[in-house]
This record gives structure tokens, sequence and C-alpha cells, in this order.
């Protein structure tokens, strides 16, 4: 499983936060390895440098081998309230798409 961490020009991304963010996906979506070929995390600051509340975007797209991309959008007040929000939606989709394919 291959993860990408993508920026917009507002959001700086330190090694050690594109190394935790890696570890937390990788961690918290094992049990999906077998069948996720990469994840893209796309982080965005959506007022720039002004303040707002949840203003924090991350958005996580899953490609499934043999299947459509799924992805899934997390808005919050930090970063890492985002990338965990946008995490545990998507493992509940992937939980969905994968047990349909089971009981086919």
């Amino acid at each position: 499983m291959i993860i990408q961490l993508n920026t917009d020009h507002n959001t700086t991304g330190t090694e050690k936060f594109k190394s935790a963010v890696e570890e937390q996906i990788t961690h918290e979506l094992n049990r999906f390895s077998e069948h996720l070929t990469r994840v893209e995390v796309h982080l965005a600051d959506e007022n720039g440098n002004k303040e707002g509340h949840s203003d924090k975007r991350c958005i996580i797209e899953a490609r499934i081998e043999g299947r459509p991309p799924i992805a899934v959008t997390e808005h919050a007040n930090t970063y890492d309230q985002a990338v965990s929000g946008a995490i545990h939606k998507l493992k509940s989709s992937l939980d969905k798409v994968l047990g349909r394919l089971k009981d086919h």
C-alpha cells in the first residue's frame, strides 16, 4: 500500500507530521492493506492565514484493487482532528464495500 500526502499552498507539512500521518494511516488501515493499492491524503486550510471554525480539510482517497476509488472528507479545527475523522469515515466505507464483496 502506497501512501501519498499532498498539501495546499497554505499548509506546510513537516517531515515529522507527514511521517506521523503515514504511520497513523498504516496502523488504522492495516486490516484492509491486502485490498488497497494506494491511499492519497489531501490536506488544506480553507481560510488560509485567517482563523476559522472547522477550516482544516482532509480528503482521503483509497484505491482498491479492481474497484473504483473511495473518497471521504472531514473538516475540523486542527489537521490531526481532520485526519482522524477522515480515517474513521474511510474505515466505515471500506467495511461496507469489502463486506459486500465477501457476501458475493
